[in-house]
């Protein structure tokens, strides 16, 4: 009930004017996706139809087939997609958490005991992040091949926490510049160390930018795919990789079979981001909006 007049007075305020205006200008924007999970539900002749269906019998094969094929013989085979999926699950979180918790750890560092050329070393950091990744893909390839990192799990978590490090770093400083340094020095005065400042003091009021950095990281990591793409092997592929290479056949791509594994792939990332939203906004706009 609250919610729902929370909803009219928002409309009532921004106008039915802007509000149909946002509403178009979002379905315009939304529209791709939405298509692609139509397709997700149709048979192969009516994805290739032209003029395009818009009413048709939806239908769950393309589903059973991301996950199982018909052999010759008319039996059921795996297609190995529940373990990509695993992959990319267990990759992303593994990657994410190691580069938020270091991130947040070094941004705290940076923000309440700056060094001498301090905006300096923040840049240093800032520099992993500006090189696209084919640039330095062949240094990265050589140094997993000698280690033998190469189609490991640790060797892929590893690069990806480093990649996602520095984002991590700038966005989390940015959040402990905003907080008031009073409280943390109130406890100290009382005797508390700086692991239990950080801890219970700093991180409880920073629940928002972690959940901000968090899923910024995921969306980075979920949809990489190059690195992917060379550094993981047949035990450690990731959804991307498989993605690309269902696509290909005799018979031209299977944009019914395509759709539905994007589908798939699409419901971690909103899930994440609906149990979050409440935490990403005001993420995104912390120290710009008052609480």
């Amino acid at each position: 009930m609250f919610r729902r007049s929370r909803k009219k007075r928002g409309i009532r305020e921004a106008g039915w004017g802007r509000s149909i205006i946002c509403g178009i200008v979002g379905l315009i924007y939304f529209f791709p996706v939405l298509w692609i999970i139509s397709t997700a539900f149709k048979t192969r002749q009516v994805a290739l139809a032209t003029p395009p269906s818009f009413l048709f019998t939806p239908t769950l094969d393309n589903f059973v087939r991301v996950f199982y094929r018909l052999t010759s013989d008319g039996e059921q085979m795996s297609t190995g997609m529940s373990l990509f999926f695993f992959n990319s699950i267990f990759i992303a979180g593994g990657g994410v958490l190691l580069a938020v918790v270091i991130g947040t750890s070094a941004a705290y560092g940076f923000s309440r005991y700056p060094l001498k050329g301090n905006n300096t070393y923040l840049f240093v950091i800032l520099t992993t992040r500006m090189l696209p990744p084919i640039v330095v893909i062949v240094p990265i390839f050589l140094m997993f091949r000698i280690t033998g990192l190469s189609g490991s799990y640790i060797g892929i978590i590893l690069l990806y926490a480093m990649f996602n490090l520095a984002f991590s770093v700038w966005m989390m400083k940015s959040f402990f510049d905003e907080l008031s340094t009073d409280v943390e020095d109130a406890a100290r005065l009382e005797g508390a160390g700086e692991w239990k400042v950080f801890f219970k003091i700093c991180v409880p009021q920073l629940k928002a930018g972690l959940a901000a950095t968090s899923v910024f990281a995921i969306i980075l990591t979920w949809n990489e795919f190059l690195f992917a793409l060379l550094l993981t092997g047949n035990d450690t592929r990731t959804v991307p990789v498989a993605m690309a290479r269902s696509m290909g056949g005799q018979l031209g791509v299977d944009w019914g079979l395509l759709a539905a594994i994007i589908t798939l792939f699409l419901i971690p990332v909103f899930v994440v981001t609906y149990l979050l939203q409440n935490h990403l906004l005001r993420g995104v706009t912390f120290g710009t909006v008052k609480k």
